[in-house]
């Protein structure tokens, strides 16, 4: 997320018919619909949270990411502000949801998304849908506060962790390791990830000290996969952050299009 971080669920069950794929998105039979929502063809919709449990321009650069994913989906905005709310019957025909970063704490962004809407996020990951969680996303996900989806794992806060490459709450860039390659990434007070170890956990990203810093993993019939960096980041964020010259090997959408590839596998 883009701001300090402060002190890092409900269990009601919402029915979601048929993993409400069988829903049609506009212009498509119920059979091509069904096929969309599971991310196999054509454009898959994304929701992408955007309200006060976000940050300025965090959805945008979220969305613009999944446009140019090998998914090319179709974007629709929801949250308390917008034209899509977070209730169950919005999630019809949905193939991914994702919640971005923010620009509060992890406590507040917890208040303001509500147990209600995290009841039906958790439920329509649980019922075979998808989530991505970036940076306060990924805390999210998690628990004290958060939905729990990463349990047994959880998440922590990467800057106090023994050998950080950085102590900082700052915008700031920091190397890296995806799979065999060290990178560079925009980064600001993001999570890392504790591992639930169970079947089918795929960790894709270290931080430099050891720590995960992207990983994808079922929950239910579903899966979701979260990031404490910003894979997301456009190059504004770098210009306004004064990191322009800091990032040597390019603006990183392509690691965020492997996370999404892990998830919707």
């Amino acid at each position: 997320m883009r701001a300090a971080i402060a002190a890092l669920s409900a269990t009601t069950v919402f029915a979601f018919p048929a993993l409400l794929i069988a829903t049609p998105i506009a212009g498509t039979s119920p059979t091509s619909a069904a096929t969309v929502a599971r991310g196999d063809a054509g454009r898959p919709l994304a929701l992408v949270y955007r309200g006060p449990a976000g940050c300025k321009g965090c959805s945008e650069a979220a969305a613009k990411m999944l446009k140019t994913s090998r998914y090319k989906f179709q974007i629709r905005y929801i949250g308390p502000n917008e034209s899509l709310k977070l209730t169950p019957s919005s999630f019809a025909g949905a193939s991914l949801y994702v919640q971005p970063g923010g620009d509060t704490s992890v406590a507040k962004a917890d208040r303001l998304l509500g147990a209600d809407a995290q009841r039906v996020i958790k439920d329509y990951v649980a019922s075979g849908g998808h989530y991505l969680g970036i940076c306060q996303g990924a805390y999210l996900a998690g628990t004290d506060p958060g939905m729990g989806m990463l349990s047994p794992g959880n998440t922590g806060q990467y800057i106090a962790t023994k050998g950080a490459s950085t102590k900082s709450v700052a915008d700031t860039v920091i190397p890296i390791k995806w799979g065999k390659r060290t990178i560079s990434m925009y980064f600001q007070d993001g999570a890392y990830i504790i591992p639930s170890k169970v079947r089918g956990e795929k960790i894709l990203a270290r931080y430099t000290n050891g720590k995960v810093a992207a990983l994808t993993k079922p929950y239910g019939a579903g899966r979701i996969g979260v990031i404490g960096p910003h894979p997301e980041a456009p190059a504004k964020w770098y210009r306004l952050a004064g990191l322009k010259n800091k990032d040597r090997d390019g603006l990183d959408a392509r690691y965020g299009h492997k996370l999404i590839n892990s998830i919707m596998k």
